[in-house]
Parts: C-alpha cells; sequence; structure tokens
C-alpha cells in the first residue's frame, strides 16, 4: 500500500503537470482546458450551473471560466429554445477538433501502454479510475465544504509524505 501511495501520487503530479502543459500550449487555463474535457463529454449544451457543478467552481467562478473559453473561441452561448431565459454553453466543434489532433500527437502512445493487456486487466484499470474518480469527486466535495479531513494512520504518511 505504501508503494501504491507513492506511485499514485507520482501520477497524479505527473498528469497535472501534463494538464498544464497541454493547456499552455493551447493557451489555456488548466482548469478551463478541463472544463471543455468535461462539456465534450455531456450530451448536449449545458447551463453555466451544470458547468458549475462538472468543475465544482461556484456559479461565479463558472461564468468566468466560460467567458474565458469564449474569448478564446472554443465555447458558444446560446438562449434555450424551450426557455428563453436559460443560456445554454457549447463546445466549439472546430476548436474541439484541434485540440483533439493536438492530443492525438502528445497522447498517442497512450494507448500503446495497454496493448500487453488481456480484456480482465484492462477491466480492472477501467474500474479503479471509475472508483478512484467517485473518491476525488467525492473528497473535493468535502474540501470545498470545509469539512473536515478525517486523518488516518495510512492518511497521515499521504498528507505528510512522511511516517510518524
Amino acid at each position: 500500500m505504501a508503494e501504491l501511495a507513492v506511485v499514485a501520487r507520482r501520477y497524479m503530479a505527473s498528469y497535472a503537470l501534463f494538464n498544464q502543459a497541454l493547456a499552455d500550449r493551447l493557451g489555456l487555463h488548466p482548469t478551463d482546458l478541463q472544463c471543455l474535457n468535461l462539456l465534450t463529454l455531456e450530451p448536449g449544451p449545458v447551463t453555466t450551473g451544470r458547468i458549475a457543478e462538472l468543475t465544482g467552481l461556484t456559479t461565479g467562478s463558472a461564468t468566468r471560466l466560460v467567458d474565458r473559453l469564449e474569448r478564446a473561441g472554443y465555447v458558444v452561448r446560446g438562449r434555450d429554445a424551450g426557455d428563453r431565459r436559460l443560456v445554454l454553453v457549447a463546445p466549439v466543434p472546430e476548436r474541439v477538433a484541434e485540440v483533439a489532433r493536438v492530443w492525438e500527437r502528445v497522447g498517442s502512445g497512450w494507448f500503446a501502454l495497454f496493448d500487453d493487456l488481456d480484456d480482465r486487466e484492462l477491466a480492472l484499470f477501467v474500474e479503479h479510475m471509475r472508483r478512484t474518480t467517485e473518491y476525488g469527486a467525492e473528497q473535493a466535495a468535502r474540501l470545498r465544504a470545509g469539512e473536515p479531513v478525517p486523518v488516518g494512520t495510512g492518511d497521515r504518511e499521504a498528507v505528510s509524505g512522511q511516517a510518524e
């Protein structure tokens, strides 16, 4: 478990730094890039409130994020046909395609990392990613809500990086 904790921390840091480099390349803030990523996973245009839910930002911060993405040409705002009071945000397909092309150039080797795994091993990775995504979202919500963070023996080591 100690080795897993170290490897997981390195993995998260590596991905955060990769996300920063990719965002820098595209002229975006890392949070804006991940918001754009999440928008492409939604079934259609969404409200700024939904963007706040997806990102964990306040609605004010989500609005500023959408402002930046709109200025950069990555999203457009439009009125909801059913309720003209609602403003919907949608990614611009051509700009999303540009992001995808950059990702393909820098991330194409990612799939090759899994070539030697069988379906059972791949399923284990998928389940791990689902579980850690859910856990991370729950913990982020707790932190944003100001809830106390419980500290167990293993957690102290993970937080401080040191054994007691």
